[in-house]
């Protein structure tokens, strides 16, 4: 697999308000982890719209990790221009930083805001130009990625197209690890 397509909550989806939150940590920590597995498949281009939330930790991750891959890059294909207009300042700021640092990025429809249908087709042509979908969701916490997992379910019914989750076992595995590493340091 060479184009994986990331997605997953928004920071109040997961109840997440602060930008310095800890469980960000964590997120970014299990992130990494699945990405380096994938590397080891020949993954070459991480895609993510942008939004806040996973998709925004996802993309720092992805430019973090390019010192080690050189070879990895990052795509940010927005729904529509502008489509972070009504974010809080912080999620502007970090949402340009990320647009400068990606390797390509460009909007989907060339047009600001009109209506939820440039969101679905966002999710449809996303799925359709990857190979393979992550996302961290669960079907108990309803969210915003139950549109893109309706999307890649919808591709994965004709074509092969594998669905990896990050679930709440493997942040959990993550913290644990993380508190293991700080406990080791400490003594």
């Amino acid at each position: 697999m060479k184009v994986l397509a990331v997605t997953g909550y928004k920071p109040q989806e997961m109840g997440i308000f602060k930008q310095d939150a800890e469980e960000i940590t964590y997120i970014k920590k299990t992130l990494e982890a699945k990405l380096q597995g994938f590397l080891a498949e020949d993954l070459e281009w991480v895609v993510v719209s942008g939004q806040p939330g996973v998709e925004q930790w996802a993309a720092e991750v992805v430019l973090d990790m390019k010192a080690e891959w050189p070879w990895l890059r990052l795509a940010v294909l927005p729904p529509f221009l502008h489509q972070d207009k009504i974010w809080p300042e912080h999620a502007q700021e970090q949402y340009q930083r990320i647009l400068q640092m990606a390797d390509y990025s460009e909007a989907i429809s060339n047009k600001e805001y009109e209506n939820p249908g440039q969101l679905r087709a966002k999710n449809d042509f996303i799925v359709m130009k990857t190979e393979a979908l992550l996302l961290l969701y669960t079907e108990e916490q309803e969210g915003t990625p139950k549109y893109y997992l309706q999307a890649a379910n919808r591709k994965a019914e004709s074509h092969e197209y594998p669905i990896y989750r990050i679930t709440p076992d493997d942040l959990q595995e993550t913290v644990e690890e993380i508190g293991i590493r700080k406990h080791n340091d400490f003594e």
